[in-house]
């Protein structure tokens, strides 16, 4: 068995809601994300980032608006819409629910925790 592996699907599952809950806090450019997600200790690469946001915003959930740049090209800045607010609100339950049950579980077993 590949612990590593296992942990790889963990963090793809937890990426879209981790990306929401950046943007919401205040607009952000792709490569903003990228770096507060790796500050975060997920490590996310463009070609996992882009393909994401895109549909995201095909979804509905994310707007942008260029802004210009005083260090290059004008960038794509990503929004909350009032779905993805939502969307988000639905999620951070889920979050909770899971959470709950996770930690019920853990403190049933004897399972090591680290």
């Amino acid at each position: 068995m590949n612990v590593e592996n296992s942990k790889s699907q963990m963090r793809k599952g937890m990426l879209e809601y981790c990306v929401l809950l950046l943007i919401s806090g205040e607009p952000a450019y792709a490569n903003d994300i990228i770096t507060r997600l790796k500050e975060a200790d997920l490590i996310v690469v463009e070609g996992t980032l882009y393909p994401l946001l895109t549909r995201l915003k095909k979804d509905g959930l994310l707007s942008y608006e260029w802004k210009e740049s005083q260090q290059g090209p004008p960038r794509k800045y990503y929004t909350l819409t009032d779905t993805g607010i939502s969307w988000l609100a639905n999620l951070n339950e889920a979050w909770n629910e899971l959470a709950n049950t996770i930690d019920h579980l853990r403190n049933k077993t004897n399972t090591p925790q680290s």
